[in-house]
């Protein structure tokens, strides 16, 4: 269905910028090494994630059939952030420092919601920077590349900011060991340690990508219409 909408509201261009996110982060995601003590969803992708981190892009796209290359900008951008982090939680897991929490500065354990490498921030960056040479060599230009690599990184600061601060987190009694969800796959329902109980991964990723989807957009329209 993204696919379908990508290539409808933006024709071949937006398409090979879904396929440079969704080839590149899938190669990237089998470099992860899983933190130990961790439930992590993994890094097979189900509906709600291709929504979370596709969902924004091919409805941005739309704006294709009526604004000219407004659609590809908004898939650029979206996209960008998507691969952003996915690239950094996939080179980061290989750091040999421990990750810091954003906002508070101190160190937490690998794998933990919000936390950031150096290692980690540069391979967002580079992601980032991927999927919007795929824009701009599509036909958004060099104001594109520009404008959706830093849209790229921007969500994925955004992402981790929100899933240290808001994201559910948990942890089961029997197995003592953190998890991402209210039931872990011992079969044992967790208990709450923080966060929005509702609000898991899925649902971070899918803030962080709409929010670099409008982002996207203002770009677009500061930037991106012909005179």
């Amino acid at each position: 269905m993204i696919g379908t909408l990508v290539l409808w509201g933006s024709g071949w261009e937006g398409g090979a910028v879904l396929a440079a996110f969704f080839v590149s982060s899938s190669l990237v995601s089998r470099l992860t090494i899983p933190a130990p003590g961790l439930d992590p969803k993994g890094d097979r992708r189900d509906h709600r994630q291709v929504w979370a981190n596709g969902g924004p892009a091919a409805l941005g796209a739309l704006l294709g059939v009526c604004c000219g290359d407004a659609g590809l900008w908004v898939i650029t951008g979206s996209l960008a952030a998507a691969a952003a982090d996915t690239w950094a939680t996939a080179i980061g897991s290989r750091s040999g420092t421990p990750p810091r929490l954003l906002l508070a500065g101190r160190v937490v354990p690998p794998g933990t919601n919000g936390g950031i490498t150096v290692l980690g921030s540069a391979g967002g960056a580079a992601g980032a920077l991927l999927v919007s040479a795929a824009g701009a060599l599509a036909g958004g230009g060099p104001r594109l590349l520009a404008v959706a690599t830093s849209i790229g990184f921007a969500g994925m600061l955004v992402d981790s900011t929100l899933g240290a601060l808001l994201q559910g987190r948990f942890l089961c009694p029997a197995c003592e060991v953190s998890s991402e969800w209210r039931v872990h796959r011992c079969g044992t329902p967790t208990v709450r340690q923080g966060g929005i109980a509702w609000l898991d991964n899925d649902g971070v990723n899918l803030a962080a990508t709409t929010a670099a989807a409008l982002l996207a957009l203002a770009g677009w329209l500061v930037c991106g219409p012909p005179p």
